[in-house]
C-alpha cells in the first residue's frame, strides 16, 4: 500500500470525485459536494493506494487547542475490504508521523468523531480514551469532549456526559471504519451503546499519544 499526505488545497476535482465514489452506496455517503466543502475545513489529506486503486482517505489538522497538540480527524472513509484494517493503520500512522514532527517531544491528543465501535482501533496504543467503559469522566473529559464538538462544528451539539454528537445530517463527518479481521478493543460496542450514525449522531472519543510511543513509530498498534 502506498500512503500520501498533502494540503487540502492541493486536492484535484478528480481526486475529490474518486474519493466520492468510493462511499457510493453505503451510510455514511460521503458524496462530491460534501468533500468539496470539508476540503475548506481541514488542512491535510492522507490517502492510501493498493497500486492505483484507491483504499481509503482522511482530512486531518494538526493545531493546538489551548496550547495542546491534537490531531483531529475530521473524516475519514475505509474502504470496506479484506485490507480495511491494514488501510486505517497506514492512514493513523502517517498522521501520527506528521504530529511527530509537528510536535517533537510532546504528548498529543488523537480526537475523532466515530460511526461505528470498530472506529476505537484508531486509539490502538493510546492512552486514557475517553469514553471507555467502567469509567467516570472527570469535569476535564467533558470539557475536551465539549472543545472537539466545537471544532467538529458545534459545542452545544454534545451531550458531555455520553460524549453523543448530534447532526442534522447522516453524512456529517465521521470516521467511518468497519473492520476485517482485526479484534476490536475490548469495551468498544458498549461504549457505542445509544449511538445512532444512520440519524447523523457520532461518538466523539479522544485518546492522548505519548511522546515516547510517538518516537517510537508504534502507533497504532
Amino acid at each position: 500500500m502506498i500512503v500520501t499526505t498533502k494540503d487540502t488545497t492541493a486536492l484535484s476535482e478528480d481526486e475529490v470525485i474518486e474519493m466520492a465514489e468510493l462511499s457510493v452506496g453505503r451510510t455514511p455517503c460521503f458524496d462530491f459536494s460534501f468533500l468539496t466543502e470539508q476540503r475548506e475545513k481541514w488542512v491535510l489529506v492522507t490517502q492510501v493506494r493498493e497500486g492505483s486503486k484507491l483504499r481509503g482517505y482522511s482530512f486531518c489538522t494538526l493545531e493546538r487547542i489551548g496550547g495542546t497538540p491534537a490531531l483531529l480527524v475530521g473524516l475519514a472513509h475505509i474502504d470496506r475490504n479484506a485490507k480495511s484494517d491494514q488501510t486505517l493503520k497506514t492512514i493513523i500512522h502517517d498522521q501520527f508521523r506528521r504530529a511527530l514532527l509537528a510536535f517533537p517531544d510532546e504528548d498529543v491528543l488523537l480526537g475523532a468523531r466515530l460511526t461505528t465501535p470498530d472506529g476505537y482501533r484508531a486509539f490502538s496504543g493510546l492512552d486514557d480514551i475517553v469514553p471507555r467503559p467502567d469509567y467516570k469522566p472527570t469535569g476535564e473529559d467533558r470539557a475536551w469532549g465539549r472543545r472537539l464538538a466545537k471544532r467538529f462544528g458545534a459545542e452545544k451539539a454534545i451531550d458531555d456526559k455520553t460524549f453523543i454528537m448530534s447532526h442534522d445530517s447522516p453524512s456529517a463527518g465521521g470516521l467511518d471504519y468497519v473492520a476485517a479481521k482485526a479484534v476490536i478493543p475490548d469495551g468498544a460496542v458498549a461504549a457505542f451503546t445509544g449511538v445512532k450514525p444512520a440519524d447523523g449522531q457520532r461518538l466523539v472519543v479522544f485518546g492522548w499519544a505519548m511522546a515516547e510511543a510517538l518516537a517510537s513509530g508504534k502507533i497504532p498498534k
